[in-house]
C-alpha cells in the first residue's frame, strides 16, 4: 500500500469495522448485565480484573477508570496470578476475567482456582462455548464478527469491544454511586476539573508580585512599579484600601494625551471602581468575571483590603484556563 487515498481507504475501513461491532455490542446487553452491576455494588470487596496479552492492557485500563470513578479495582495479571499473585485477591472481591476466546491456558489454569476460592467471577469474552463462559458466574458478551486487522488476526475489534464494555461497567456504577463532579475532583486534584472545583484566588497570589502606589505617586513611580512586578497594571492605594487601578493600556492612553506627565500622578490617571474578588472566591470565578467583562486582571481583596492582582496568565498557567 503506497498511494494516499490507499491509506485514508483502510483507515476509514478500520473505523467502520468497529465502529459496526461496537453498535452490535448494545444487543447483548441484558439483565445479566445489571444483575451483576448490582452485585458488585453491593460488594464490601474489591473489583479484581484479569487477563493476558493485549486483554491485561485493556483489564490496566478498566482498572484505572474504575478507581477514577469511585470503585475500588486491582488489576492481576492472569500468568502471575498463578504464580503468586493470587495471594492479593480477598473474600468479598469480584474477579473480572477478560479473555476474547476464554480459552488461553493460563485462564483456563485460572479459573478452578478462583472458582475453589469462593468469588464471584464475570466474565468479558467473545466465546459463549468457552471454558471461561462455562464456568463464570456472570458473562460479558464481546463477541465481533471480525478484527480490523486485514489478516484477521491482531486484537483490534475485539479490544475495543472490551474496552467499551468495560467503559459501560463503569458509568452504571458511578451512576448507581451518585458519582458527582465533586467527587472525581476529589480523585483528580490535580486534573483541570479538580483544579476548577479545589483552587481558590488565594492559591494563585502565592507567587505572584503585590504593586501598589499611593495616589500621589508621580508618574515615574508608576511606570516604574507596573514594570518591576511585571502584571501590567498597579494598584493605587491608601493604607490599604484600594482606590482605583492603572494598567498599561491608561499609560498608553495618557501618553497619546499629553507630551509632558512630569506635573501628573497616579490619581490623575487612574480608573476608578477597578473590577476586584474576594481572595477567598474560586479561581474559576477569577476566570469568569475576565471573561464577562474582557480584561485580563483581578484585584484582590481580602476583608475589604488590597491583597494582590490576579492575572489571566495565572489561570492559564493552572490549567483553568
Amino acid at each position: 500500500m503506497s498511494s494516499k487515498k490507499s491509506i485514508v481507504a483502510l483507515a476509514k475501513e478500520t473505523i467502520a469495522i468497529e465502529s459496526l461491532a461496537i453498535s452490535q455490542l448494545a444487543d447483548f446487553i441484558d439483565d445479566t448485565f445489571s444483575d451483576a452491576i448490582e452485585l458488585i455494588h453491593q460488594s464490601k470487596g474489591r473489583v479484581i480484573i484479569t487477563g493476558i496479552g493485549k486483554s491485561a492492557i485493556i483489564a490496566n485500563k478498566i482498572v484505572a477508570t474504575l478507581n477514577s470513578t469511585g470503585t475500588p479495582s486491582v488489576f492481576m495479571h492472569a500468568a502471575d496470578a498463578i504464580h503468586g499473585d493470587l495471594g492479593l485477591i480477598l473474600n468479598d472481591d469480584v474477579v473480572i476475567c477478560i479473555s476474547k476466546s476464554g480459552n488461553t491456558p493460563e485462564i483456563k489454569v485460572l479459573i478452578p482456582l478462583l472458582k475453589n476460592a469462593g468469588n464471584t467471577l464475570i466474565a468479558i469474552t467473545g466465546n459463549l462455548k468457552s471454558t471461561l463462559a462455562q464456568q463464570a458466574d456472570f458473562v460479558f458478551n464481546s463477541y465481533v464478527e471480525k478484527e480490523a486487522c486485514p489478516n484477521n488476526l491482531a486484537p483490534t475489534t475485539s479490544t475495543t469491544a472490551q474496552l467499551v464494555i468495560g467503559d459501560a461497567l463503569a458509568v452504571c456504577l458511578l451512576e448507581l454511586r451518585g458519582f458527582s463532579k465533586d467527587d472525581f475532583a476529589k480523585y483528580h486534584p490535580g486534573g483541570a476539573l479538580g483544579k476548577k472545583l479545589f483552587l481558590r484566588v488565594r492559591d494563585l497570589l502565592e507567587l505572584n508580585e503585590k504593586p501598589k502606589v499611593s495616589p500621589s505617586a508621580p508618574i515615574k513611580n508608576v511606570i516604574l512599579e507596573i514594570t518591576e512586578k511585571r502584571l501590567g497594571v498597579t494598584a493605587v492605594t491608601t493604607n490599604q484600601k484600594i482606590e482605583g487601578i492603572i494598567t498599561d493600556g491608561d499609560l498608553r492612553r495618557m501618553l497619546s494625551k499629553t507630551n509632558d506627565f512630569s506635573a501628573l500622578c497616579a490619581k490623575d490617571i487612574m480608573s476608578l471602581n477597578p473590577k476586584s474578588i474576594s481572595i477567598d472566591a474560586m479561581a474559576i470565578e477569577a476566570m469568569e468575571l475576565m471573561d464577562t467583562h474582557e480584561i485580563s486582571q483581578l484585584v484582590v481583596e481580602d476583608d475589604g483590603r488590597y491583597a494582590g492582582i490576579i492575572h489571566i496568565h495565572d489561570l492559564v498557567k493552572e490549567g483553568i484556563i
